[in-house]
């Protein structure tokens, strides 16, 4: 029996707040964290992602507070990112409740930092992120500090590297799309999902509902979607509704 698809609402926190804007820019607030994590809980979600997005750019540690509180608050898995820099720090999310813990700057600068954090907890609670941008040459790059720095890493590679070292889960992020509500970037999705053997989120530019359809045929296993949720234009519901009457596995 196939997996069924995730519907995964993410959490972009600034200064303790959920925030969201378009390619990464332009940030507009979109409530508490604790509060917005709640009503995703009770909306239906399979998961709730929480990232803080300043956190490797301001060189300082995650606000263990807020996760904590998110935490206590949902019952579904709780994924959390922004700022991890070492095994201690990822110890420290886990016993703050989170069940996996997403890296992306970090895991870049020092990619032992996979190996050593899937041997000592598990490959299915390390998420590798990626945040992929599109370049003139027909390839992605692999941006780190909330997007300000390219690495010029070629991103279906880098997950390729990543699975390799234990990744359990790739969180796909299209930096072009992110934002745009024009649909995910399903060539990537696919160029990654036809390549990797562990489950890819897809995230970035989910507008309608045909949008998350299209990224669960590109092989996508999850789907991500932010503004989309944040500001009720679809209701994870709604989703899940059209999902299944599209034939595709889903938890209602």
């Amino acid at each position: 029996m196939a997996l069924a698809l995730r519907i995964i609402p993410c959490l972009d926190v600034n200064k303790g707040r959920v925030v969201k804007g378009t390619r990464f820019l332009d940030l507009k607030d979109a409530g508490d964290p604790v509060s917005v994590a709640k009503r995703y809980d009770v909306e239906g979600a399979d998961e709730v992602i929480f990232l803080d997005i300043t956190a490797s750019s301001d060189n300082r540690k995650i606000m263990l507070n807020v996760v904590k509180a998110c935490a206590e608050q949902i019952f579904i898995p709780l994924t959390v990112g922004g700022g991890v820099r070492n095994l201690e720090d990822i110890r420290t999310l886990l016993q703050s409740g989170a069940d996996k813990v997403s890296m992306n700057t970090a895991a870049v600068q020092n990619p032992d930092l996979i190996n050593k954090s899937s041997d000592t907890f598990g490959s299915q609670c390390i998420v590798l992120a990626i945040d992929a941008k599109r370049t003139p040459s027909k390839k992605w790059n692999v941006f780190i500090h909330g997007g300000r720095t390219d690495t010029q890493l070629d991103a279906i590679e880098w997950a390729k590297k990543g699975q390799k070292l234990g990744a359990g889960e790739i969180l796909l992020t299209s930096m072009d799309r992110d934002g745009t509500k024009a649909g995910y970037d399903l060539e990537l999705i696919e160029r990654l999902t036809s390549t990797l053997t562990i489950p890819v989120i897809a995230s970035g530019g989910a507008g309608t509902l045909d949008h998350f359809y299209s990224a669960w045929r590109s092989g996508a296993s999850a789907c991500l979607a932010a503004s989309l949720f944040h500001y009720n234009q679809l209701s994870i519901a709604k989703v899940k509704k059209y999902l299944k009457i599209k034939g595709v596995p889903i938890r209602i």
